[in-house]
């Protein structure tokens, strides 16, 4: 069996996709996944290491995007699709998948015209542009939140999202909860600088007022922060584990008691797979709001609290931080809701009908 999934910009796109890819590759003996991305170095560095073949094509979105932009991504569109037409004529898969991102567009209009099955997965509660466009014409469109709009409702289906294999397992180990109080704060693939300067002032004032003295702080910057909080907690004595990006979310989240993130579909997905409690702070310029609203759904699980960016500072934060690390009862219950929430079986319902998919042609 052949399958291309395409994807990508974001680590919220690729993931799920490399989830798809690696559980058709357990399943399926001799199965063989093309990964179809953009040119972004994140993509190229998220998907090495993987037994895929990579390739991307060029094209450009539209959302967000001036007149003059919108005006040469259309134009260049009938390109990008004869390039993943002339992509698709060599690997002759036997299914196209999408995560998301405008590079599935084209992709996707390529094997349809081309007659090859297709489907899409839509992490978000409210779905990006290049989906709900290809929505009308994809065999089925899985969704990760109950009530997501815009898409077709007799082929869509309430799926979850799926979720890395190492990450699925870390999460079926019996584990007590962690007594050393660690703080694992995320900002998503591409990291979130408000947050970053956020946790700055926070952990400042933890350690003039001796607030949490054996906190242990875990801090996903992005690339453009690294070095500047690395600076930051080194310079008023704070000893954290800071990267641009970590590769091993499983062994970071077993160690985590309290998750502070953006609300990204994904991260959502995995951090309710752990049962983890979280403050989320949603992208204030997400399209449509969408992170709020994927947010919204774990909040009245009980699961998460969530605070909007324009709302915080480092006092009301702080707070927050404090008060939850300081009641271990209160941490526990919003795990247990939070895992409640849960999916870990998104992958297999999606695989399962894909492969129904492929058998009726």
């Amino acid at each position: 069996m052949r399958v291309i999934i395409t994807g990508g910009g974001t680590g919220g796109h690729l993931f799920p996709g490399i989830a798809l890819a690696t559980a058709l590759q357990q399943r399926i003996s001799g199965c063989e996944v093309m990964f179809i991305g953009t040119k972004r170095h994140l993509d190229w560095e998220t998907l090495s290491g993987y037994d895929f073949q990579k390739a991307s094509i060029s094209c450009m979105g539209l959302k967000g995007m001036g007149t003059f932009a919108r005006f040469k991504s259309v134009a260049g569109l009938p390109a990008a699709v004869f390039e993943a037409a002339k992509l698709m004529r060599k690997f002759k898969p036997d299914l196209v998948f999408g995560v998301g991102g405008y590079v599935t567009g084209p992709v996707l209009l390529a094997a349809k015209l081309l007659g090859i099955p297709t489907c899409i997965h839509e992490q978000n509660s409210v779905p990006g542009l290049a989906n709900r466009m290809i929505s009308r014409f994809v065999r089925r469109v899985f969704v990760s939140i109950p009530g997501t709009v815009g898409l077709p409702e007799e082929k869509t289906i309430v799926t979850g999202n799926p979720v890395r294999a190492e990450i699925l397992a870390a999460a079926e180990k019996e584990v007590e909860f962690p007594k050393e109080l660690t703080l694992l704060v995320l900002g998503g693939s591409l990291g979130a600088h408000r947050i970053n300067l956020l946790m700055l002032e926070v952990m400042e004032c933890f350690q003039k007022n001796e607030v949490l003295p054996s906190i242990r702080l875990i801090h996903q910057t992005g690339l453009a922060d690294e070095e500047r909080v690395k600076g930051g907690y080194a310079a008023i004595g704070i000893e954290a584990d800071v990267s641009a990006f970590f590769k091993d979310m499983a062994e970071l989240y077993s160690r985590a008691n309290l998750v502070v993130a953006r609300a990204g579909a994904t991260t959502l997905a995995e951090l309710s797979v752990m049962g983890l409690p979280s403050l989320l702070i949603p992208y204030p310029y997400a399209a449509d709001d969408h992170q709020a609203k994927n947010g919204y759904y774990y909040v009245e699980g009980g699961g998460a609290e969530m605070y909007r960016e324009a709302d915080l500072n480092a006092k009301i934060l702080g707070a927050a931080i404090e008060r939850l690390l300081k009641s271990p009862d209160k941490l526990q219950s919003m795990g247990r809701a939070m895992k409640r929430q849960g999916r870990p079986g998104a992958t297999d319902l999606i695989l399962n009908d894909c492969l129904k998919l492929v058998d009726s042609g």
